[in-house]
Order: C-alpha cells, then sequence, then structure tokens
C-alpha cells in the first residue's frame, strides 16, 4: 500500500481521535484502550512501510497522547517530569538534528560576515553596536578595564534584564519560524553578524584572549541557546512549507509541539546564562583557570546533551 492511499484510508479516524483526546470526552479506560490499540497497529504498519515519513511521526506523538490519557495519576505525573528531561526532550532533539545543524551553519558563517565587514570597514562596528557602546568601550580600554561594562549594574537587576533579554531572543527566533524559515534565519543572521563585529572590535585591540575568557563564561550558553531556539524556529517554517502526505494543519501541530518543547527545555540555560552574567562575569580578574573551566563545561554540557546524549537515547529505544 502506498503512503498516501494508507493516509487517505486512515486518516479521519486519527482525527477524530486526536478530537477525543483534545477534548477530555474519553474517559472509560476501555474505550482509550482501544483506541490506544488501533493507533499502535497503525503505527507498527507506518514504521515497518514509512520509517522516515512525517505519518509515521505523527502517529508517534498521537499514540504517546492517548498512554499518557491512559496512565495519568499522581505516580505518573511525577515520573512525567523525569521523563520529560530524560527520554521526551533527547528523541524531540534527535528528530531535529539536521535543523540544528543548519541553524548551526546559519550563525556560524553571519559570525565570519560580521568579522569580515568589521575588518574591512571600521565604521560597521559602530552601525552594528552603536557609538554609545563603542566610545563607551574605547574609554574603559583607556582606563585599562575593558570589561568594565559588567560592572555597571545591580547583581541581581543584571541578571533578570538578561535573562529577560535572552528569553524573548529565543522566543522570537522560535516564533518567527511562522514566517518560514526565512523569519528565524533573520534572528540567526542579525545576532552572527553582531557577534562577530563584536568580536574584531577586540581583535583589533588586542584583547581577543582577555575578552573571550570574561565574555564567553555566560556566552557560551547564551549563544548555545539562541542558536537551539532557532533550530526551533526552522522546525516551526519547515512545518508550514514541507507537510509531505500530513494536512497542513496536522504539521503544523507537529511542529509547533516540537518547538514548544525544545524551548521549555531551554528554559533553564537561560536562567543560568542570566546568573553567569549578573554574578560572574563582572569578576574579570578571577583566575583564568577558573575561567576556562566554566566555559568548557558549559560547551561540554551543550554538545552533550543537545548533540551526543539524543543519539544515545534514539539508538537505546530502537534496539531489537
Amino acid at each position: 500500500m502506498k503512503e498516501i492511499v494508507f493516509l487517505n484510508r486512515n486518516k479521519d479516524k486519527w482525527e477524530k481521535f486526536e478530537q477525543l483526546i483534545n477534548d477530555q470526552s474519553v474517559s472509560n479506560p476501555d474505550t482509550l484502550a482501544n483506541l490506544y490499540i488501533q493507533i499502535t497497529d497503525d503505527l507498527s504498519y507506518s514504521r515497518t512501510f514509512f520509517p522516515k515519513s512525517s505519518t509515521t511521526a505523527y502517529l508517534n506523538q498521537l499514540s504517546m497522547r492517548i498512554h499518557q490519557q491512559i496512565y495519568k495519576n499522581k505516580k505518573a505525573k511525577k515520573g512525567a517530569f523525569r521523563s520529560f528531561w530524560t527520554t521526551e526532550l533527547p528523541l524531540t532533539l534527535y528528530d531535529i538534528r539536521k535543523q540544528l545543524l543548519y541553524a548551526f551553519l546559519i550563525f556560524s558563517v553571519s559570525v565570519l560576515i560580521g568579522i569580515l565587514s568589521s575588518r574591512g570597514d571600521q565604521a560597521f562596528v559602530r552601525t552594528i553596536l552603536g557609538d554609545d557602546y563603542v566610545n563607551m568601550t574605547l574609554n574603559n580600554i583607556e582606563k585599562n578595564d575593558p570589561m568594565a561594562v559588567y560592572k555597571q549594574h545591580g547583581q541581581t537587576l543584571m541578571f533578570l534584564g538578561i535573562t529577560i533579554n535572552n528569553v524573548k531572543v529565543s522566543i522570537l527566533a522560535f516564533v518567527l519560524g511562522i514566517f518560514t524559515a526565512f523569519g528565524t534565519g533573520y534572528v540567526l543572521f542579525s545576532n552572527g553578524v553582531m557577534l562577530g563585529s563584536f568580536t574584531y572590535f577586540f581583535v583589533r585591540h588586542d584583547l581577543f584572549w582577555e575578552s573571550t575568557r570574561v565574555i564567553w563564561i555566560h556566552g557560551a550558553l547564551e549563544i548555545s541557546v539562541i542558536v537551539i531556539a532557532g533550530a526551533a524556529g526552522i522546525v516551526l517554517g519547515n512545518s508550514l512549507i514541507f507537510t509531505g502526505t500530513l494536512p497542513r494543519k496536522t504539521s503544523i501541530q507537529i511542529g509547533v509541539r516540537k518547538g514548544v518543547k525544545i524551548i521549555a527545555g531551554i528554559f533553564p540555560i537561560f536562567i543560568v546564562a542570566g546568573f553567569l552574567e549578573g554574578f560572574v562575569t563582572r569578576h574579570t580578574d578571577m583566575p583564568m583557570v577558573l575561567s576556562w573551566a566554566i566555559i568548557i563545561s558549559s560547551f561540554s554540557f551543550i554538545i552533550w546533551y543537545f548533540v551526543i546524549n539524543p543519539v544515545k537515547i534514539y539508538k537505546n529505544q530502537h534496539k531489537l
């Protein structure tokens, strides 16, 4: 049976199941069990003949929701939090690994553009960062304290301000995906160019290593979550355009669910990055070993949890 025939034959049934779950009108355990059996049968068939299709992804999501409805109790609720971080989110990250790579490449190329543009035209830095910031930093450099900007505000106030700003940027990167991946691409591009210009500004003043060991204390997490949020935005944009054999509404719903999971998953990192920038980065005279320990640990965590661990979890889930 071709996938389109399989889809047309069953889509009305699946939509009815989804409406029942959304309306929470099914409470009878036997009815729910019957729904679950039918969906898992369809899922098994789809996995066998269309393993990488969006239909299989949709049925997998639907079966999970029915399963959760069946076993909804206090014990399940307690385990759901742990399951989200150890299984559900890593599997979603595995599913969007290509989009994560695309987001990383867009951002990296944008950083390079910012560096090359700043190198070719010194006025470009002022255009991107603003005259006030550039003049203030030049004044700090003359005072032999180039990173003084991180000491200007109170710790708590800075922590809250930075955290809120990071949340705004990341949510914007995700939400603009509704305007196709170009909306998200714009957020990644603008932030990448800004980082490239910022980096070369300190390179030109022979402060690359000093600025790096200070700024990336919080930047390792801050920049990483922007890229990850960008991947969520690309997923949303692709669900709008590349619907495959699914109805557009269903495709978008799946894209939104994946994106919201990712944003929820990076939310704690917003807080940690804001804490580091508000309370730790300001100590520019801390031992170099400690600075680099924080930076390396942050990047190691990001690479492990968001890149390596999802592959491991996926393989464990699909062992025969």
